[in-house]
């Protein structure tokens, strides 16, 4: 592909680097090294392997891998067989997955073997077709849906591989947890996904010559476009399953040259925890990078102690726009508390109830303008038409936030809170319903609440307030173990407080303000 034309699709992304730079790392994992050439080859592969097994356009494919060279291979393969991926969290529970997978109607599942468990049972209801199973042991002939990794990218013989898709078609369903406690697929556009990309690498002024470390899970988001931002510039991608162990994390950082370092609070946090014990200088990293929760403004110094020659950019965005704004790093010491100004290309604006910008220093609701508005909510129209309202031109559609803001005299945005219930933890998205169904489940629980509470690294914490049913011994270790065989890690609550009696309002519902206020006093 030449450079004389704009991209249409996101894979042309990739295809682009591979041109100029074939020979070049393109990831690094684990002990994998892929050049952009044999990249490109296995991305080639599994888009013929998903066409064979029948996937056709616009077809879901889900994938639920680990953070390993799986993952980018089989993201870019089902875009390259002109489908629409839909990443998962491996932490998703079996219950969990059957919803996306039955949700979404995903005709192909591309799995780790490890979570086999988990898969099984939730394709047995699903409209998937096959499943193609990383990892050894990866099919039997007890189980003639499931078809090994490298089997399937063996099987590709007079498949057509011509692409059909354009740029207004779906690219990626990115579920998220709304406020129903079901999980809502995002949808994005090839067109709405290039433009927030382009405008990242705008910002963000990578190139080439850069090498990005990812340990945020590729189901999330800002993980995804870590990848999407490197494969694009013909940088290289270092990719870590986690940041559970930091001197596995940094050995790598300084063996590949790392520049650039995305993370969110907690990293953060573990990062500096660790720079205490001994300290850690990595003077080749360029550009650090924080969105999800705010980071708090007392770790600026403590970070440039470990990053002397980096740029740090703090950020705010939500799935349905990928990113809203950016603060420069110029501004980070004269404005520390503000969340930046719009993302390159886009406007953003904080009206009252009325529809009207608010002054300087007052709240109101943030608004978004942009290419990189998602088309809605698959099979949504409700909630969509909730988050999409009508802009200033005719039949347009900006994106409402929900999310409470002020500006100032510059035009610099202040976050302030959420106007829903949605709680932020760790860069996740909890619906207390869902956390709340799982308590309810448990016996001996007669009533139970989960609200959010300010946290200074996790943004926000999952606290549960149980009312137990008489003769219940259940203890705070019981509940948590419960729920982390029933949740996702970061949905657990951090404490469990027992009370004789939950708040009520008037109309006998729980009262989620009355008890934050009291955690507040």
């Amino acid at each position: 592909m030449s450079n004389d034309r704009p991209f249409r699709l996101l894979q042309e992304t990739l295809r682009h680097s591979v041109e100029l730079y074939p020979d070049k790392v393109a990831i690094v994992s684990g002990p994998d090294r892929m050049t952009y050439a044999e990249l490109w080859e296995k991305c080639v592969a599994m888009a013929h392997a998903l066409r064979h097994i029948g996937v056709n356009r616009g077809d879901r494919v889900a994938i639920f891998l680990d953070n390993t060279w799986h993952c980018p291979v089989a993201l870019f393969g089902a875009l390259l067989a002109d489908a629409v991926f839909v990443i998962i969290n491996p932490q998703t529970k079996s219950d969990k997955l059957s919803y996306i997978l039955k949700d979404c109607g995903a005709s192909a599942l591309i799995a780790d073997q490890h979570l086999r468990g988990v898969f099984l049972h939730s394709v047995a209801d699903s409209q998937v077709k096959r499943v193609i199973v990383a990892g050894q042991g990866a099919a039997s002939a007890a189980e003639p849906r499931l078809l090994g990794w490298d089997d399937a990218l063996s099987r590709t013989a007079g498949v057509d591989a011509n692409a059909r898709a354009i740029t207004v078609d779906l690219c990626s369903l990115i579920y998220t947890s709304g406020s129903t406690g079901e999980p809502k697929g995002v949808m994005h556009t090839h067109q709405s996904m290039l433009f927030a990309l382009q405008s990242l690498v705008e910002y963000l002024r990578l190139d080439e010559t850069d090498c990005l470390l990812c340990v945020l899970p590729l189901a999330f988001d800002y993980g995804m476009y870590q990848l999407l931002m490197a494969m694009s510039t013909g940088a290289t991608l270092v990719l870590e399953r986690s940041f559970t162990y930091p001197a596995q994390v940094f050995k790598a950082m300084q063996a590949e040259r790392v520049t650039v370092f995305p993370g969110v609070p907690t990293i953060f946090a573990m990062l500096l925890a660790a720079h205490e014990r001994q300290s850690l200088e990595f003077p080749r990293v360029k550009r650090v990078t924080n969105t999800a929760a705010a980071l708090p403004s007392g770790f600026n110094t403590r970070l440039r102690e470990i990053f002397p020659k980096a740029d740090l950019y703090r950020m705010y965005g939500l799935t349905e726009c990928k990113r809203v704004s950016y603060l420069p790093p110029s501004d980070v010491d004269r404005k520390p508390e503000s969340v930046g100004i719009a993302i390159p290309g886009t406007e953003v604006m904080v009206l009252d109830d009325a529809g009207q910008p608010v002054a300087p220093g007052q709240v109101g609701k943030l608004y978004v303008r942009g290419a990189h508005v998602m088309l809605g909510y698959w099979n949504q129209p409700g909630k969509s038409a909730h988050m999409l309202k009508p802009g200033r031109l005719p039949g347009e559609r900006v994106l409402c936030t929900h999310d409470l803001f002020t500006v100032d005299e510059d035009g610099y945005l202040y976050f302030v809170g959420r106007s829903d219930d949605i709680i932020k933890c760790r860069g996740e998205k909890v619906s207390p319903i869902e956390v709340e169904a799982v308590l309810f489940g448990i016996g001996g629980i007669r009533e139970a609440a989960v609200i959010g509470v300010p946290h200074p690294v996790l943004g926000q914490a999952v606290h549960a307030y149980i009312n137990l049913a008489d003769g219940s011994t259940l203890s705070e270790h019981d509940v948590k173990r419960i729920c982390g065989e029933k949740l996702e890690a970061y949905m657990v609550p951090q404490q469990v407080v027992f009370l004789p009696e939950l708040p009520k309002s008037a109309n006998g519902k729980i009262d989620k303000k009355a008890l934050a206020g009291a955690h507040a006093a």
